[in-house]
């Protein structure tokens, strides 16, 4: 990292060297100076603000990818004389690194790394998200053998071959970092050839290479079990050989086989829709001025909890696993963990149930007190919506709210009933949901203003979307309760 003698600032990140530099932006390593976190961030050159535009709208592509692997975009800003953005600095070596210090993996861990790449791929392919070519330089690895990514998101809509690109790039990249002569090593050195596209019609896909790595996985989890006790070395050579020549067979048959129709990708999520300024009805039954908002369409979910609980993980091990608490949050609440959240989290991966309902990642996360719900919205640049934001989006095109049907315990799908015109979904039905500041309860106008808990609950018959409770307990927690988050207009 080169110094920078001008020891200059950008908003509140402190610019601690430059990393690298283009014709384009210069990438500054920085710390965040309001909670000491070291990241990465990337500058405009100031030459180049013509271009604010289209580098803004790489930033926004960055900042729409949502997945644990993938490194996030903390904060953009674009001024007058300047236009940058910080993001994430991945902890560990590039793969990069290690192949140049040739430094060769066991060909498990290889294995374990590109089936959680593909998972990534998978996820940029549902999401019809453009990339730049992934590289070893972009796969970072730290020395607790977890993996994360660069964001590679760029402007612009997905080509097909984008995926093509990247699985033959690792299928040749790969190559030199398989310790040879290790169990695995022939096995995984043909997966490889097969990605580049050698001895087949096509390279693999990701969904391929993410099945093949796990088989792989699984059979070196247990190296010894192909052969029985008291076999000689040369016998065992020969079983190994046999089994290694079976695998290729079974494999390149499974890729020549036709091809069974796939499962339905998981649909990609609404985007957060815009609510005007203007003036708007209240629940309290006046009419009140807003400024211009943007609201999420659906409560948040399982899955989208889920990467925030990652990205908590990989902050405690800097000790800053509490960057996205509120100021105000009680000294002894540790973690952002939800009540029974094993179980929630485990049946909705696999499409299961809990508490007699089915789950799945797009379910809404529930057993989340205020404070989760805060930091949460924090993590994602956004906030809890008020009472009078929430309800005039509700009532935007809707003359009479209490007549939408409410819906049970539901996903984010195109099938919910409970929804509004504008495509607002499960505001009179599934969880309720917090909302951001404390209001008086019109029935005790002399009371203190205490949290309010607004729309219909799943758990509560002849609750709609016009229900609302307060509560003076920010630590509540409940099965058919969540949250949903606004930004600010754009």
């Amino acid at each position: 990292m080169t110094p920078d003698p001008t020891d200059r600032s950008l908003g509140e990140y402190r610019l601690t060297g430059m990393c690298s530099e283009n014709d384009v932006f210069r990438t500054w390593g920085a710390e965040q100076v309001s909670i000491g976190r070291r990241v990465l961030v990337d500058e405009l050159r100031p030459e180049r603000l013509d271009q604010r535009e289209a580098f803004l709208a790489d930033v926004r592509a960055k900042a729409a990818v949502d997945h644990p692997l993938i490194a996030s975009v903390y904060e953009a800003v674009a001024g007058e004389d300047h236009c940058f953005f910080a993001h994430e600095l991945l902890a560990g070596d590039t793969l990069a690194d290690r192949a140049m210090a040739a430094e060769a993996l066991p060909p498990g861990r290889i294995a374990h790394l590109l089936r959680r790449i593909s998972e990534a791929g998978l996820y940029h392919e549902a999401a019809g998200q453009a990339t730049l070519p992934l590289g070893l330089e972009h796969i970072h690895l730290d020395e607790h053998g977890v993996i994360r990514l660069e964001n590679l998101a760029v402007a612009g809509a997905r080509a097909p071959e984008q995926s093509m690109r990247d699985i033959i790039g690792l299928g040749e990249a790969l190559r030199p970092l398989v310790a040879p002569g290790q169990p695995g090593a022939s096995r995984l050195q043909a997966l490889l050839g097969w990605m580049r596209g050698e001895g087949l019609q096509a390279p693999l896909d990701w969904q391929q290479v993410s099945e093949i790595c796990t088989q792989i996985e699984q059979q070196l989890a247990d190296p010894q079990a192909a052969f029985p006790a008291g076999r000689s070395v040369g016998a065992r050579a020969k079983v190994l050989a046999g089994l290694l020549a079976l695998l290729l067979a079974l494999g390149l048959a499974f890729i020549l086989r036709p091809e069974k129709p796939a499962p339905p990708a998981r649909a990609p999520l609404p985007d957060a829709m815009l609510i005007p300024a203007g003036n708007y009805p209240t629940p309290d039954g006046t009419v009140g001025k807003l400024q211009a908002f943007r609201i999420c369409p659906h409560e948040v979910t399982i899955g989208q909890y889920a990467s925030f609980l990652e990205i908590l993980e990989t902050l405690a091990k800097d000790r800053h696993e509490r960057a996205f608490d509120h100021i105000r949050q009680p000294q002894e609440k540790r973690s952002h963990v939800p009540d029974d959240w094993a179980a929630l989290f485990a049946a909705a991966k696999n499409n299961g149930t809990w508490n007699r309902h089915p789950v799945t990642l797009d379910s809404p996360v529930v057993g989340v007190d205020w404070w989760d719900a805060e930091a949460y919205a924090e993590w994602k640049k956004a906030r809890l919506p008020t009472q009078e934001e929430w309800f005039a989006a509700l009532c935007r095109d809707v003359p009479k709210p209490a007549a939408i049907p409410p819906a049970g315990w539901c996903p984010v799908t195109g099938e919910t009933t409970d929804r509004t015109p504008q495509g607002l979904l499960a505001m009179a039905g599934s969880v309720c949901e917090w909302t951001l500041h404390p209001a008086v309860n019109p029935a005790n106008p002399l009371g203190e203003p205490v949290c309010v808990i607004i729309g219909g609950s799943y758990l509560k018959p002849g609750s709609n979307a016009l229900t609302r409770e307060w509560t003076a307990n920010r630590s509540l927690r409940r099965p058919d309760l969540g949250f949903r988050v606004v930004f600010d207009a754009e």
